[in-house]
């Protein structure tokens, strides 16, 4: 599918938190666990370094990513992010497209690294596009995941450079 990124917008916000609160709500990939407001929405995307809004060609916003620091001070060069496409249109190649588009954006904002801090190990689908695209997991926290049913399970933290010379 065929899609243009560009940046936020307020009138996003009730769009976009329709997406993301779909993935909250299935519990399996956002450590939030409550959804939110298209109020809260517009106030949490606005507060990130970036997010992307993702359209198809009718103009319908079909996903979105957040980019930010993972962390402050010396390690603050290394950036996150999270992906939320709409579910009815999951296996169009939308993440893929999201995450090529915050990598490129991560650059321009001048972050070294794109870390994930914790993909769940059953979302074999963003494992492997992470792999695709040249991530490297670097470790595995056992049981860092709490499911819905109250049961653990491992998440991977995976990275990639952003530095031309490594990109």
């Amino acid at each position: 599918m065929e899609i243009t990124i560009s940046p936020y917008s307020s009138e996003d916000a009730a769009a976009a938190a329709r997406i993301w609160n779909y993935v909250v709500d299935e519990a399996n990939a956002f450590p939030q666990e409550e959804g939110m407001s298209p109020e809260e929405a517009n106030t949490f995307f606005k507060a990130q370094s970036y997010t992307g809004i993702a359209r198809d060609g009718e103009g319908r916003i079909v996903g979105l990513y957040i980019l930010h620091p993972n962390n402050v001070g010396r390690c603050g060069h290394i950036a996150n992010a999270s992906y939320a496409v709409d579910h009815g249109l999951r296996g169009e190649h939308i993440g893929e497209q999201l995450v090529k588009d915050c990598m490129k954006m991560g650059r321009e904002k001048g972050y070294r690294i794109l870390q994930f801090n914790a993909v769940v190990a059953s979302n074999i689908h963003a494992i492997h596009l992470y792999e695709r695209l040249g991530f490297t997991k670097v470790g595995t926290v056992p049981g860092g995941f709490r499911l819905r049913d109250g049961s653990y399970e491992d998440i991977h933290i995976f990275l990639h450079s952003l530095t031309e010379a490594e990109a």
